[in-house]
């Protein structure tokens, strides 16, 4: 019986696994490998395939179709989404035809509330949870690039009832040499990560400063503890399970990045883009009022980041 694998949305992230599963699986006739994506970037992909840059080779890779019109694809067995977080109720809208009474979706989005909002639009699918540590980027249509040698794919689901398909996915992963991990406590996992990137995000956007600076001054060093403590609240109001080191972590993880560096959420902040600020952080204030833990600062840093959007 065949296996489809949907990869919705080609940048970075889905570019980097979608082409390492469609290098692997292009001769086997097991597993079929489909891309969704739009534009010029699609047009390139359907002319000559994707180009896959990383730091053991540039491949040209061929999926099984290359489309931006789902219903040439069927039903799905996976269908991997790697969109914004604010383009993610429209994408959800566009896999609906693909969608059938056994299909897993698997989100790798930045944020945390990423599979209940599936699941609020998509009632009775299995939607599981997962998050990426990966350094990639759309170079030109066609071509993607990952760099910094760190491709790490983890994935779970918190209301599984048997591991038997989890396990099954992470060896098709780790088949086409993806760093891939399955994890029974995923949401320990993406709290971890959503440490760093909410607080990072919401504060260089908030001062409009880099990752460096948030620890020059006394102000913004401050508030970066202020909305780390605030988050861990959060979070183990949601059962997140995590511990008073991941802020320690946080800092030691600033100090060793170049000072310059700054956060995606905040160079669309300064060139006037759409923004994730209502999945990283306008999330936290919400999750604060549903455990009834107060958040002050992230509230503040939230509406005169909205108020900036608005302006």
């Amino acid at each position: 019986m065949t296996t489809k694998i949907v990869i919705v949305g080609l940048g970075g992230v889905g570019g980097y696994y979608g082409g390492m599963l469609a290098k692997k699986y292009a001769d086997n006739p097991d597993v079929e490998i489909y891309f969704v994506a739009r534009g010029a970037h699609l047009k390139k992909m359907q002319e000559n395939g994707l180009t896959l840059i990383t730091e053991t080779g540039t491949f040209q890779v061929h999926p099984t179709l290359a489309t931006d019109k789902v219903t040439e694809i069927g039903t799905a067995d996976y269908i991997i989404m790697t969109p914004k977080s604010y383009d993610l109720d429209s994408t959800v809208e566009q896999i609906k035809p693909m969608v059938g009474a056994s299909t897993v979706i698997l989100p790798l989005l930045n944020g945390i509330d990423n599979s209940d909002r599936i699941r609020a639009l998509l009632p009775g699918t299995e939607v599981w949870q997962g998050c990426c540590y990966i350094v990639g980027r759309l170079n030109a249509p066609g071509v993607v690039e990952s760099s910094g040698n760190v491709h790490r794919f983890q994935f779970g689901y918190e209301h599984q009832q048997t591991d038997e398909r989890l396990r099954a996915f992470e060896q098709l992963l780790k088949a086409a040499d993806i760093d891939a991990y399955y994890h029974e406590n995923i949401m320990h996992v993406i709290w971890t990560k959503f440490f760093f990137i909410s607080a990072t995000a919401s504060l260089t956007s908030y001062f409009d400063v880099s990752f460096g600076a948030l620890l020059t001054d006394e102000t913004r060093k401050s508030t970066l503890l202020s909305v780390l403590e605030e988050l861990l609240a959060v979070a183990n109001a949601e059962g997140a399970g995590i511990d008073r080191t991941v802020i320690d972590k946080v800092v030691h993880q600033l100090e060793k990045l170049p000072f310059e560096t700054t956060a995606s959420m905040h160079s669309d902040f300064k060139a006037g883009k759409n923004t994730e600020v209502h999945g990283l952080t306008g999330s936290v204030v919400k999750l604060g009022k549903k455990n009834g833990i107060a958040t002050p600062t992230y509230d503040k840093v939230y509406r005169e980041l909205c108020s900036r959007m608005k302006n």
